[in-house]
């Protein structure tokens, strides 16, 4: 039987890989699908609430976004004069980007979930979010 590590390691690694297949040709790399996931709903978000929300490390976060910056996808701007913060809002190219990942993100769950039932689905999604809360650092 494998186990609980295993298959969500497993899982994750087949998900990542058919989600980039899906999106091959918008030119996305690793890590920043996440990133506008994330800023679909947190649009204008600090660089320390990315990297926490994304559970990305802030060094490897920076490498992201500078990229994303290169290719148009974000822009990090100052709030209210604040020099110390920047904050990153996605440009247009990146929220279209964003329709294409949360299009390839709803047809994988639909796939995952494929001969679930609802019901069946409901339990798993909210066990699923007990482990979650259960691993997620304090």
């Amino acid at each position: 039987m494998l186990s609980f590590h295993y298959l969500v390691m497993a899982e994750h690694s087949m998900l990542q890989k058919k989600l980039l297949a899906r999106l091959k040709g918008a030119g996305l790399t690793i890590g920043q699908p996440k990133i506008l996931d994330y800023l679909k709903d947190q649009d204008g978000a600090s660089q320390k609430d990315i990297a926490h929300g994304c559970h990305i490390e802030p060094g490897t976060l920076t490498s992201l976004l500078n990229r994303m910056e290169e290719t148009g996808l974000v822009e990090r701007r100052m709030l209210n004069g604040n020099r110390r913060s920047l904050y990153v809002f996605m440009t247009e190219k990146g929220k279209a980007q964003e329709k294409l990942i949360s299009e390839a993100f709803h047809e994988l769950e639909n796939e995952a979930f494929k001969n679930i039932s609802q019901e069946d689905q409901e339990t798993f999604m909210k066990l699923f979010r007990k482990i979650y809360r259960n691993t997620s650092p304090s």
